[in-house]
């Protein structure tokens, strides 16, 4: 059962889930670096290997990218629902991803120098979009959108195999719906290796982004460098903010969304209401009865689920910014004056109808999302992540005279004689 915290312990427990690190098991962390060794020495072939070993799919290497039918395939085997709900996600993710489109910006200076900021799409990146326990089409949509707004050329996508060799055909139809052409069937750290190093088959990017289990982002920390990847991302999370008024039923089903996930996964309520807390407390054992994951969300719930009873809403807003939640409802009543005294969360939902999951699929937002905490330091996935940023400096000969004292200064202190020169030697006749 959940355990209720008031008093002096919220604050202990509040300590506890603040200090939690991020534990990278140091065998598994071998087991990855000799994979992604294996797979960058012998592409093709360590990747049909790991494939056969972890999913149990014997491939040839003319197998591993997805063929046009078995993408036309995959079609005939989704319902017209499906495809329904498909376009209109794709039609409200791509609308708000439009307005993130930051503008370039050039000034001109005294003496005609020229300051300013390029936006650059980067090359080319490789989506990882796990499946197996889970489907993930709304994983494809919300790391592919944002790429393909801001201009990404190269969209490359991996996704693991079922023992038949086959892909789920919903990922596969969600990814042919937002463009992406080439698809190849590979999971796990085999193919976090091959996005970053190429193969024979598998193109080499130059950033690799999605969700995966923890073998999945080891194998993305260790290519780090080599490419870059969207985060490190942790177990999902869920913090609740309610009052005397606010729902039991909907608290209990909201925290359990998130249980569901991964038996590490969080759920926090906080409340100024010690009768919410307990009929909170209830409804979870009701609900979590009723779930088809019920063991994992049981086990989610024990490990990592707690309620917290605190006198104040202020108190319950200073709580929610130590933990940094991944996803944060406020169900107090009005739910907007608590809004801008969120400094740390990585998605905010207002009031009783805004439940987290119509930001995993429909609204709009990202819901690739800062975890364990990062929210602190860290944003969703946005088109930001696919756009390099590029400085442009031109000077004039009298605008660089004009510097040159002060450029000789730093570079007296530095102690770089040669950066001193290379602006002296301009003016040396």
């Amino acid at each position: 059962m959940i355990k209720i915290y008031s008093g002096s312990d919220v604050d202990k427990k509040v300590r506890d889930i603040v200090s939690q690190e991020i534990f990278f098991d140091k065998k598994k962390e071998e087991q990855v670096r000799a994979i992604i060794e294996d797979v960058r020495t012998n592409g093709d072939a360590a990747v049909i290997k790991y494939t056969k070993k972890y999913d149990g799919a014997e491939l040839k290497a003319d197998e591993i990218k997805l063929t046009s039918k078995e993408i036309n395939d995959a079609y005939k085997n989704v319902g017209d629902d499906y495809l329904r709900t498909l376009k209109t996600a794709i039609k409200n993710i791509t609308s708000y991803h439009k307005r993130q489109r930051a503008d370039e910006w050039f000034e001109t200076l005294p003496d005609d120098v020229i300051l300013g900021m390029r936006n650059i799409p980067i090359d080319s990146v490789g989506v990882y979009v796990p499946s197996g326990t889970a489907s993930y089409p709304s994983s494809v949509l919300m790391n592919v959108i944002p790429a393909s707004v801001a201009g990404v050329k190269e969209i490359v996508m991996a996704t693991p195999p079922a023992k038949n060799g086959k892909c789920d055909p919903h990922i596969l139809v969600a990814a042919a719906e937002v463009g992406v052409g080439n698809i190849f069937k590979v999971g796990g750290c085999q193919a976090i290796a091959a996005l970053a190093f190429g193969t024979e088959t598998i193109p080499k990017v130059d950033k690799i982004v999605g969700p995966g289990n923890i073998y999945v982002t080891m194998a993305k920390k260790a290519v780090f460098g080599q490419v870059g990847i969207d985060k490190l991302a942790g177990p999902s999370d869920i913090l609740i903010i309610a009052d005397e008024d606010s729902e039991p039923e909907f608290i209990a089903a909201d925290m359990l969304s998130q249980a569901e996930h991964d038996e590490d996964s969080a759920a926090v309520l906080i409340s100024t209401s010690m009768s919410v807390a307990k009929k909170t407390q209830k409804e979870i054992m009701k609900q979590i009865k009723l779930l088809k994951r019920s063991r994992i969300a049981k086990a989610s719930i024990e490990k990592n689920g707690c309620i917290f009873v605190v006198d104040k809403l202020k108190k319950a807003v200073e709580i929610s910014n130590k933990i940094a939640p991944e996803h944060l409802e406020i169900l107090s009543s009005p739910p907007q004056n608590l809004l801008e005294k969120i400094r740390n969360a990585g998605a905010v939902f207002l009031g009783p109808h805004s439940p987290v999951v119509v930001g995993d699929y429909l609204a709009g937002p990202n819901h690739v999302l800062p975890t364990s905490g990062s929210a602190r330091f860290s944003s969703p996935l946005s088109v930001y992540d696919f756009i390099k940023k590029q400085s442009i400096v031109g000077f004039t000969k009298p605008a660089l005279r004009s510097m040159l004292p002060d450029i000789k200064i730093f570079a007296d202190v530095e102690g770089f004689d040669a950066h001193a020169r290379s602006a002296e030697i301009r003016f040396k006749s």
